[in-house]
């Protein structure tokens, strides 16, 4: 009986280890499938929530809504939605997944889920900037590193002032910046966008 009763016990134990062995193997798979579900299920924001939160959400997957004001006409890797205000922007680039958007998001409500990227506007960027003005110009409107005008908009800029009095203006922002907070930099934010949807 002892025998039966060991026997029992050790068959017992074998099927509960199955049991939670099965267990762990099935949450070892669904644990990257929830990661994905995070992702695809981030928190929506205005244009205007999503900036005024940018450094809190600078590198996290979010989606955001706004209207598409432009698309960049060299390829549409780029298009900018613009509050719901109509006073502020943020660039959104086509990642790989995407390649580029089409031409039907213009003047339309978009959802764009990405990655919110921090960029940094400090001494070097602007002395490239200025490398670049002493270039030749083509007489088009050119999507570099400084980008285009809309970029500029995106970025605070009054655009019809010339490029070396908008780079004193960020020259005197990144000195009060830094007299306040100890951070020689601007902090502009775009979105590296993984899926979009246009809305209407």
């Amino acid at each position: 009986m002892n025998k039966y009763k060991t026997m029992t016990a050790a068959a017992l134990l074998f099927v509960l280890s199955l049991s939670v062995s099965g267990s762990n193997a099935t949450t070892l798979q669904l644990t990257p499938k929830t990661e994905v579900s995070q992702e695809v299920t981030a928190s929506s924001y205005k244009v205007e929530d999503l900036l005024a939160k940018g450094e809190s959400l600078a590198n996290k997957t979010i989606t955001v809504e706004g209207i598409c004001n432009h698309l960049c006409p060299h390829g549409g890797t780029k298009l900018f939605l613009r509050a719901t205000d109509g006073k502020q922007i943020i660039r959104v680039e086509a990642g790989k997944k995407i390649g580029s958007f089409s031409k039907e998001t213009v003047r339309k409500q978009v959802s764009i889920t990405g990655k919110l990227v921090e960029q940094r506007i400090d001494e070097a960027f602007l002395e490239n900037w200025e490398k670049q003005l002493k270039q030749p110009a083509s007489g088009k409107e050119v999507c570099n590193s400084t980008g285009c005008a809309t970029e500029g908009k995106a970025r605070g800029e009054n655009v019809a002032s010339p490029a070396t009095t908008r780079i004193a203006i960020f020259r005197k922002k990144i000195a009060d910046r830094k007299a306040k907070e100890g951070k020689n930099y601007l902090s502009f934010y775009y979105i590296e966008a993984n899926s979009y949807k246009v809305n209407n």
